[in-house]
């Protein structure tokens, strides 16, 4: 079986372009030296049709026979990422073939590196494929919606292992530089099979990879060469124009630099964008204005749940002094009466997600408010998921989920399942431990479906849901799409000229 697999492996790294034909022995004798395996044997097996995941599999099923790895979830990962290592150019090569596919064009050069970082198995489609993704029509436009079920859930020996292993700093995080063909270890995802590209953005180093849990097409990541914290300023906007600049058929934005309202790694400055268009990019501007000393820039309210100030324009030298001009005014800007609070005892509360992208001959760059203030009454923030919708969404609203992709937990699936069982069996949902969070919920909205059916029942929880994201989006805004909130949104607009 090792001598098929190995075989097989070799011939899924010749069909993709992962290795030239010349290479074959080479390569054949990197895999064998994993297996510590000194013999090899011509086996006859298939080479036509070929499956990634079913020749790891077989692979990994050796390893562990071998007593090379533990059979573990995590032990399993970090093994086939050495395993496609193998197959992978050097980090040099692969940057060259970048730039070269680059004088094409922009497109070329994107389009090959994502390719390769799913041929690499750095992006594991067969585990993206898994999650399950649709769209619910709003007042705001068609929203996304995805469960996340392609993140592999930790195993307890690996989480055992984890509180035993030796501390360590190297990397400092997963967004370094370091990473870039790092073994891993049972607390750090192996990155072996991991290839970045180097960028220059505002005069500094900077790199590009995709997010190895791509949520919409070529879900980027844009990180900070050196390992500093997240911070929103003038030269964000800069460094998000100079990617722009680079890959105009791509967005680039950033999560907000507070906790609550910020992303999950506020340690390492960095950006997430790809190639796709957000219901967010296609919402209109329902409020137009001008800024004094600033006429030529188009600036306007948009229509959408959370608080959008749009700027459109040619020159990003003046979009980015302008946004910088809305920032410094929104950092300091307090409005009791629609409880917007710059800082409380001395701690900042107000900040910005702001998302850059190329319109037609037009530049765009959205800036969406933020608050992190919190009370008793809603402890994890006010402008935050309430605790009526915590049954779905309860994590920080960031990026993805301002411009209008809902990235929800894998329970979701399973209390899905469970739900539509019961609904159509008329069963108690109170019952039920896992379902008894969505039962005020279900008897809301049910009424009006006079005729659920094993056919339509997933449907209608899928369209709930979305409703219910949509709501969600509507507590992160600091200024509701009502007339009074509108009205205070208006005062903000009035102190920038």
């Amino acid at each position: 079986m090792l001598f098929e697999g190995i075989k097989k492996l070799v011939q899924y790294g010749i069909d993709t372009g992962l290795i030239p034909r010349s290479e074959k022995i080479y390569t054949t004798n990197q895999l064998l030296s994993l297996f510590q395996e000194e013999n090899y044997e011509d086996v006859p097996c298939d080479l036509v049709h070929l499956e990634l995941e079913e020749i790891l599999t077989c692979l990994l099923d050796e390893a562990v026979s071998r007593g090379i790895i533990e059979d573990t979830s995590t032990y399993r990962d970090l093994f086939d990422a050495k395993l496609m290592n193998c197959l992978l150019p050097r980090p040099a090569q692969i940057q060259q073939e970048f730039q070269t596919r680059y004088q094409q064009s922009p497109l070329a050069a994107t389009e090959y590196y994502y390719k390769l970082s799913q041929d690499s198995d750095y992006i594991r489609r067969y585990r993206i494929k898994k999650d399950q993704k649709w769209k619910v029509n709003t007042e705001y436009g068609s929203l996304d919606i995805t469960i996340n079920l392609s993140k592999p859930e930790k195993d307890p020996k690996a989480i055992a292992a984890a509180g035993k292993a030796k501390s360590s700093t190297y990397p400092k995080c997963l967004l370094c530089m370091e990473n870039e063909g790092y073994a891993g270890r049972v607390n750090h995802p192996a990155r072996d099979n991991h290839r970045i590209i180097p960028l220059t953005l505002d005069g500094r180093e900077w790199g590009f990879q995709y997010s190895p849990y791509v949520y919409y097409n070529e879900h980027c990541i844009v990180f900070n060469g050196e390992h500093v914290p997240m911070k929103i300023d003038r030269h964000t906007f800069t460094r998000l124009f100079d990617f722009i600049k680079l890959f105009p058929h791509y967005f680039l934005g950033s999560n907000a630099d507070l906790p609550i309202v910020g992303g999950s790694i506020l340690s390492h400055d960095h950006f997430q964008g790809g190639h796709y268009t957000f219901a967010m990019a296609k919402a209109p501007i329902v409020r137009p204005f001008t800024v004094v000393g600033y006429e030529e820039i188009e600036a306007g309210i948009v229509k959408w749940p959370l608080s959008v100030i749009r700027l459109r324009g040619i020159d990003t030298d003046r979009l980015t002094s302008l946004a910088d001009h809305i920032l410094k005014n929104w950092r300091g800007y307090t409005d009791e009466t629609a409880f917007i609070f710059a800082e409380t005892d001395g701690v900042p509360h107000n900040t910005i997600t702001p998302i850059a992208r190329k319109n037609g001959e037009l530049y765009e760059l959205d800036l969406v408010l933020r608050n992190n203030i919190t009370t008793d009454e809603h402890p994890l923030g006010v402008f935050h998921p309430h605790e009526a919708l915590h049954h779905i969404k309860k994590e920080n609203i960031g990026l993805i989920e301002v411009m209008g992709l809902a990235v929800l937990p894998s329970r979701l699936k399973h209390e899905m399942d469970l739900l539509a069982k019961y609904i159509l069996e008329g069963k108690d949902l109170r019952s039920n431990p896992d379902l008894l969070k969505h039962a005020d919920w279900v008897e809301e909205f049910l009424p009006s479906y006079p005729t659920v059916t094993e056919e339509n029942v997933q449907q209608i929880l899928q369209q709930e849901i979305g409703k219910v994201f949509c709501r969600v989006l509507e507590d992160a805004g600091v200024y509701k799409y009502t007339p009074e909130g509108t009205e205070a949104f208006l005062r903000f607009i009035r102190t920038l000229s």
